[in-house]
């Protein structure tokens, strides 16, 4: 018994030994831990032979009241599946200067590289951040930031926004809500914005900023033809903002449709509003935009099935198909069918009607075409 308790003893040993060998000359390694690097790919088919490409044309880094570096959003934006994006860091507001060089375009400059390593669309870019009102404006497309204006001064403001002209800038107005229930009379149509609008100044407006749908600005952008856009306005990590590890969350961001994946279509597409804003499971666009990517997204099959039930009433069978990554919600507004359907991305649903019906009309509950009105669709059965 003394013999083996020693041998154990012996062995006990040797093993912490062996493992303090290996602990002490080797590095052990546990990258099972680590987030997979991959790419998600949002897959939306093209609408009317255009390519539909995700984009977040506003977005902060420490080099102004960011909390993190420009390859940072890089990361994000790979992963997340974007093609393209803007670093819109403020004109006049720069609270990092004491310890982060300012420049409106230094990040762009550091992570260019980077982004088309990537794969990515870098697209230059500011906000013109004046008080409320007016508000906030982002300039797309700039070639400097030579000439913008840093002093926020009131009566500089049509200045500021010159500046931005004078660069052959694509204009939006950002979050024209932002400040709604703090400063009166800031969200609405003011003489400031109509006097951009008249001299073609101001392109489009912020529709969706962030977790916020801002409702008259849907019905502005409608009324005016102004191109409709929806972004982050991300300041922190995108993964802490967003529970994108949940199946189906994503950040916001305007969907474009381009002729092509380059930043040149992009200016095309905006220019014309070939857009619509996506944000958590919503779209908002104008109805044309909103019903032609909904048209190349679902499609309803032929009866596959019909069934006679004890009175002789005989129901239809269909499957109703999404072939894309977006979300729909349909409710039934007119005829005798299935009354709810919600279409998952990538996913099918029965649809059920009666044999002599001719069509059924529905309410997709998940677009808003103006802030009141949802894209109405009518299937042929």
């Amino acid at each position: 018994m003394k013999k083996i308790t020693i041998l154990l003893a012996t062995m006990h040993l040797l093993g912490h030994a062996s493992f303090a060998q290996t602990a002490s000359n080797e590095v052990v390694r546990f990258d099972e831990f680590r987030y997979a690097k991959k790419r998600e790919i949002i897959n939306i088919p093209k609408v009317n032979g255009l390519t539909v490409l995700k984009c977040d044309f506003h977005m902060h880094t420490v080099f102004t009241d960011g909390h993190v570096w420009p390859n940072v959003r890089v990361q994000e934006a790979w992963k997340e599946g974007l093609d393209a994006f803007s670093f819109t860091e403020h004109v006049e507001y720069t609270p990092h200067s004491e310890d982060v060089k300012p420049g409106n375009l230094r990040p762009h400059e550091l992570a260019k590289n980077l982004a088309a390593e990537n794969n990515l669309i870098l697209i230059k870019g500011t906000e013109i951040t004046r008080n409320t009102p007016p508000g906030h404006f982002n300039a797309l497309f700039i070639q400097d930031d030579k000439n913008l204006v840093v002093d926020r001064s009131s009566e500089l403001d049509e200045s500021a926004i010159q500046a931005a002209v004078d660069q052959n800038a694509f204009i939006f107005w950002n979050h024209p809500g932002w400040k709604a229930t703090q400063i009166e009379g800031s969200y609405e149509w003011i003489p400031f914005v109509e006097k951009m609008y008249a001299e073609k100044k101001l392109h489009g407006i912020e529709v969706v900023n962030g977790f916020g749908f801002h409702k008259k600005a849907l019905d502005w952008a409608l009324d005016r033809n102004l191109t409709i856009i929806g972004n982050t306005d991300i300041h922190n990590l995108i993964a802490h903002e967003y529970d994108i590890e949940r199946e189906g969350i994503h950040r916001t961001m305007t969907l474009v449709m381009a002729k092509d994946r380059t930043a040149a279509s992009i200016r095309e597409a905006l220019e014309k509003g070939n857009t619509v804003a996506w944000s958590s499971k919503y779209l908002f666009g104008k109805e044309e935009h909103v019903r032609s990517l909904f048209n190349a997204c679902v499609s309803l099959s032929k009866t596959y099935h019909e069934k006679t039930d004890a009175k002789g009433n005989s129901t239809n069978y269909y499957e109703l198909s999404n072939n894309s990554d977006l979300y729909f919600e349909l409710e039934l507004k007119s005829g005798k069918g299935t009354k709810k359907i919600t279409l998952h991305p990538q996913s099918s649903q029965i649809l059920t009607a009666p044999t002599n019906q001719k069509s059924l009309s529905y309410e997709v509950v998940s677009t808003f075409i103006r802030s009141d009105k949802h894209l109405a669709v009518e299937f042929a059965l």
